[in-house]
């Protein structure tokens, strides 16, 4: 036996009999590291003649694999019974009691949604949903928004580049819900009663104003529908929201490519003792601007396929974010969006606090 082999042997014992992990790293280090003995023998072989390489070479390069894959074994099974050691060892006892822990809460913009939900299916409306990645035909053009109007600026809506167009028409992310209204008529047919929720994206950031917002709109499309329709919608719709029976509502002529004619809706409140705006009152102190409104455009109804002179409809549309603040005492936009846990958990709903109208949608 060659002392290639002699070593070869007795280091694959040594290599067997090795008790734990640091003994085999111990017996890997003086057999493969720098100053190892197999690495020495292949420190020999740039010495040695053709002839004698061609017989030591094959020896030793064999006995260097034989033992690396011996110590790779060797370290898979006593990592294998240190684990089952520890496994056996562990337990766990049920019978402690659990943590709490940190509380999770549901977002204010989350709870309102499900307030809007319940109020308007009580309504009769189905909640409608629709991409955030729009393209400039369901955004503006069937929404009767002409070329040159100033919500189509670059300083107001997030364009996607040129070479991102789709067949031909320019990508965005969407400035409203109102395109899910547009994909709602072409897709089924009259009498449509939907909400639209959802996130919205424009170009602008303050106190109130941040890029990416939520906003809720509404769509009654039918025959015979009128103004009347729509203003016993919003006033149901807003008693129900604030749980107020003394809501006044006011409707000012306003102007919206989408509707004609237009108004938009304030709401009145009153100041309590320390000046705070409240909502509701028979006699208000004063009238904020909510949301908009209006009669759908014949134009938008002929874009979607339908006859508008059979076919007539309204449309609102409000903030949620902004619906969220007035109803529950908050003064800044920006906080919604801030991941404050401080903020999160004065201002969060527990997972529980489902809204019905029976109970108070704001339970």
């Amino acid at each position: 036996m060659s002392d290639v082999e002699q070593l070869q042997s007795g280091l694959l014992a040594e290599i067997a009999g090795a008790g734990d992990l640091a003994a085999v790293e111990a017996i890997r280090v003086k057999t493969l590291g720098k100053a190892g003995a197999i690495t020495g023998l292949l420190k020999t072989l740039g010495g040695m003649s053709p002839e004698e390489r061609q017989t030591a070479g094959p020896r030793i390069h064999g006995a260097r694999e034989a033992i690396t894959a011996a110590l790779a074994d060797r370290k898979a099974v006593l990592e294998t019974a240190a684990l089952d050691a520890r496994l056996a060892t562990e337990k766990l006892d049920m019978t402690l009691p659990v943590s709490a822990g940190a509380q999770g809460s549901v977002h204010p913009v989350s709870q309102v949604m499900d307030e809007l939900a319940e109020i308007f299916a009580d309504l009769g409306f189905a909640v409608a949903t629709g991409p955030e990645i729009e393209d400039d035909w369901h955004n503006f053009t069937a929404l009767n928004i002409p070329e040159t109007h100033p919500a189509r600026a670059m300083h107001d809506t997030f364009y996607f580049p040129d070479d991102q167009a789709r067949d031909g028409k320019k990508m965005l992310l969407r400035t409203h819900t109102s395109p899910v209204q547009i994909r709602t008529m072409m897709s089924q047919q009259p009498p449509i009663r939907i909400i639209a929720p959802g996130r919205t994206y424009r170009s602008d950031s303050d106190a109130t104003h941040t890029p990416m917002f939520h906003q809720v709109e509404g769509l009654v499309i039918d025959r015979g529908i009128h103004m009347g329709h729509l203003k016993w919608t919003l006033e149901t719709f807003v008693k129900a929201f604030f749980e107020r029976d003394d809501i006044v509502l006011r409707l000012r002529p306003s102007f919206f490519p989408f509707t004609e004619p237009s108004a938009e809706v304030d709401v009145g409140y009153t100041r309590d003792k320390d000046g705070r705006r409240i909502i509701g009152g028979a006699e208000p102190d004063g009238w904020m601007e909510i949301l908009g409104s209006g009669m759908v455009h014949p134009r938008v109804i002929a874009a979607c396929g339908l006859d508008p002179d059979e076919w007539q409809g309204f449309a609102f549309g409000c903030g949620i974010d902004r619906l969220a603040m007035l109803k529950y005492g908050m003064d800044d936009l920006r906080a919604f969006f801030d991941g404050d846990l401080r903020w999160l958990k004065h201002y969060g709903f527990a997972a529980l606090d489902v809204p019905t109208l029976s109970a108070g949608v704001g339970a």
